[in-house]
């Protein structure tokens, strides 16, 4: 793109974007020695993956070996060609299974990045040709956010429905303690230290610095980015890219009111969290989506599609689906902000919960994935449903924003997000769903439930279901009746973790060009790369875990590409366009 502002920086790389994605990348980079830069158009780094999980989905990592699991390069390749189907990319795919678990472990070795295997963590769809029941999933290690120094207090804050007490985080394990610390004194004795800690952490921060999950993920690169070298521009936006004899040589930034020509020697790479929060993703969902909730921050509006197809970059079409879909409710302050909660992990598969459409039926199995969960809405034309629960599963599990017993949550039924009524049919009636249909159903489930076997959906009929559930709770940890009072539910509208659809790249994550040849200068990492899962959700970390392998596959194919020798038919003279 031509343009005429002077060049005022010059980098060796400019990453656009500052999620897992991003900072991989910058870290490989500035660790090999190269000068790096980091664009974030929003006022804190973090991006979406500061609020994720976590979570990486990986073969063959060192600490799956090391924890006994059994699995193969063709196991992992036979699972993903059953899941993705007709989308699957041999290539990228290989590349995923090859160079994952070494850039993890090139990562461990050269930053401050962490993981430990789930002892137990089954692939989304166990019953699947390949699948495993553990391995592949890795969870964070929590992190001490005052390793940040100065740059703590920018780092993006996950939302308040995912925190505790105002700014406390908690990860999977912790979660599980707190529900059974009136049950276990080993839990007790869990939960009372995590509350010391952040009792001190408050006398001196906005938050607790006891970081978990994706927060953690991105301290840990950012960390080990900055005391490389790398800086960051917050509150900065990339306009358009610079280009010389077809290769991308820079990118201009609107930066504190003015436009900025930054060069980078050796590209510029797109990791700024894809489309799902911008204009451009309504077009990009199925007509149905009604008052579909997206997790993306504003700042993932499509930037990268953008950028790339005004230098005629291929865009993903084809994809089983275009964004990764999750359920999520909303919640109306009074002071008009809009809070929005995931239900991923918390409710859906917990004993005494079930969702149901306007009709008051059932209309799947409540403890699958939250990515089939929206898949089946979608084909089932429902735009949103209702979580429903009894007096128990409140008392012991929460629903959504709403928390386990002995909180009070008069606040959340005041501010219209929870229902309560002491009866089903006062229920029904509260969320307008039909009483009766949602009275058969609870007959016929609550049957069911007392046997421990769904016999309708299966709930709790697979290893990932059970792990969803309460493990405590026996035969099925995913079945009780709904017989207490009271009894509450939640709308689920239909919703998104983010973006699957954007640009086409090699395995280097090079991005293409219409034509399937490589765009110099030019990558894609992150959301901002056509998923190589196609729109589909094999397991836990299946956008995180190819976020960090084709960042760090990135960064090196750039730094060879700069540390080579030169030779005078590299840099041929030509006209700047």
């Amino acid at each position: 793109m031509a343009t005429h502002e002077a060049a005022s920086h010059s980098y060796d790389l400019v990453v656009l974007g500052s999620g897992a994605g991003g900072f991989a990348t910058a870290a490989t980079a500035a660790c090999r020695g190269l000068k790096v830069l980091v664009v974030e158009k929003a006022g804190h780094f973090g991006g979406t993956s500061a609020s994720s999980g976590g979570a990486v989905w990986l073969y063959g990592t060192d600490q799956g070996r090391a924890a006994g699991a059994e699995d193969s390069p063709e196991a992992m390749r036979t699972y993903l060609k059953h899941v993705i189907g007709n989308g699957y990319d041999a290539a990228l795919a290989d590349a995923f299974i090859e160079q994952g678990h070494q850039a993890l472990r090139w990562l461990e070795q050269h930053t401050e990045l962490r993981y430990s295997v789930r002892p137990h963590s089954p692939d989304y769809y166990p019953h699947a040709p390949g699948a495993t029941e553990f391995g592949r999933a890795l969870e964070m290690v929590e992190y001490d956010g005052r390793r940040l120094g100065a740059h703590f207090k920018a780092l993006q804050m996950p939302p308040p429905g995912m925190l505790l007490f105002g700014g406390m985080m908690v990860n999977r394990v912790d979660i599980q303690h707190f529900l059974s610390m009136r049950r276990s004194p080993r839990s007790l004795w869990h939960c009372l230290k995590l509350l010391a800690r952040y009792g001190r952490d408050r006398l001196q921060h906005p938050r607790g610095t006891r970081l978990t999950t994706g927060n953690a993920l991105v301290a840990r690169l950012a960390t080990s980015a900055f005391a490389h070298g790398t800086q960051l521009w917050l509150n900065s936006a990339a306009v358009e890219l610079i280009t010389e004899c077809g290769r991308v040589t820079g990118v201009v930034i609107q930066r504190d009111g003015r436009r900025e020509r930054v060069m980078a020697r050796g590209g510029v790479v797109c990791a700024m969290g894809g489309f799902a929060a911008g204009a451009l993703a309504a077009s990009y969902r199925p007509a149905q989506a009604g008052a579909h909730l997206s997790m993306s921050p504003p700042s993932n509006d499509g930037a990268a599609l953008r950028l790339g197809q005004a230098v005629a970059a291929a865009v993903g079409d084809g994809l089983a689906a275009n964004f990764f879909w999750a359920p999520v409710s909303e919640l109306r302050h009074a002071d008009g902000r809009r809070e929005r909660f995931p239900h991923l992990v918390t409710d859906r598969a917990k004993p005494g919960v079930i969702a149901v459409d306007a009709s008051g039926r059932r209309f799947v199995n409540e403890s699958d994935s939250y990515h089939h969960f929206v898949q089946t809405m979608f084909a089932k034309g429902i735009s949103s449903c209702w979580l429903v629960c009894d007096g128990q599963a409140m008392h012991r599990y929460g629903l959504g924003l709403a928390r386990p017993s002995p909180v009070n949550n008069q606040a959340l039924v005041d501010a219209g997000y929870l229902y309560r009524a002491t009866t089903a049919q006062a229920l029904a009636q509260a969320i307008g769903v039909d009483p009766e249909g949602l009275a058969r159903t609870l007959e016929q489930f609550n049957r069911d439930a007392a046997t421990g076997t769904d016999r309708a959906f299966g709930k709790g009929g697979n290893s990932y279901n059970r792990y969803m559930g309460d493990p405590q709770h026996q035969p099925n940890p995913c079945l009780a009746p709904l017989t207490r009072a009271p009894f509450y539910a939640i709308r689920l509208h239909t919703g998104d973790l983010g973006s699957a659809c954007g640009l086409v790249t090699n395995t280097d994550a090079n991005v293409l060009n219409r034509n399937g040849q490589p765009i110099a200068g030019l990558y894609a990492v992150g959301n901002d790369m056509n998923s190589l899962m196609k729109g589909t959700y094999p397991g836990p970390g299946i956008t995180l875990g190819p976020a960090l392998t084709f960042g760090w596959l990135a960064a090196n194919h750039i730094a060879a590409r700069l540390q080579a020798p030169t030779t005078p038919t590299e840099t041929p003279a030509c006209t700047t366009n």
